[in-house]
């Protein structure tokens, strides 16, 4: 289904994605209710070597989580009206203000002591982004959000890693709610 790496480098383990695929398959078929768009969000697969290319694949949970958000848009749609999932949008999109609005260096945690975060200086300047895609409709994609990658730091030159990716895969929640 998807092209591997060369044998000395890594991608993503074949068997694991094997089997969520087939998961989420069955998920989306109405046969099971263990994956949704925020299983997919947050899965991450162990790398080896000769394994799936991460590109590809990361493709490809995009459009399942894509799927999975249109279709529950529709059943939301279906039960509750239009205006009720414009509501629901809203008030998801307005949870995201208060750290976009935030002091750059102040708008999450930092990591427990003696734990690595994510380097601050790069969360800010992609908080910067997405502030500009919400405020000005800058260029940004739900791939460039789910594939970014932050250095690690540590102390005060770090924020949280686990807040930081929660924000994320909301801020990833409300851009796949209205496209």
């Amino acid at each position: 289904m998807f092209s591997r790496v060369g044998s000395l480098r890594k991608g993503y383990s074949v068997a694991e994605v094997d089997a969520f695929l087939e998961e989420a398959r069955a998920a989306y078929e109405g046969d099971s209710t263990e994956v949704d768009a925020n299983t997919v969000l947050e899965k991450v697969f162990k790398e080896e070597r000769g394994g799936y290319s991460r590109v590809e694949v990361d493709t490809t949970l995009d459009r399942l989580i894509a799927a999975f958000v249109k279709r529950d848009r529709a059943d939301f749609v279906n039960r509750n009206g239009q205006q009720a999932w414009l509501d629901f949008v809203a008030e998801r999109a307005a949870t995201l203000y208060p750290r976009l609005l935030a002091e750059a260096g102040q708008r999450f945690p930092s990591p427990k002591r003696g734990y690595p975060g994510y380097r601050r200086s790069e969360v800010d300047e992609f908080m910067n982004v997405i502030s500009a895609f919400f405020n000005d409709g800058s260029d940004l994609t739900a791939n460039d959000v789910r594939t970014v990658v932050f250095r690690s730091a540590r102390g005060s030159k770090a924020y949280d890693e686990a807040v930081v990716d929660a924000y994320l895969n909301r801020v990833l929640e409300v851009m796949l709610a209205v496209e």
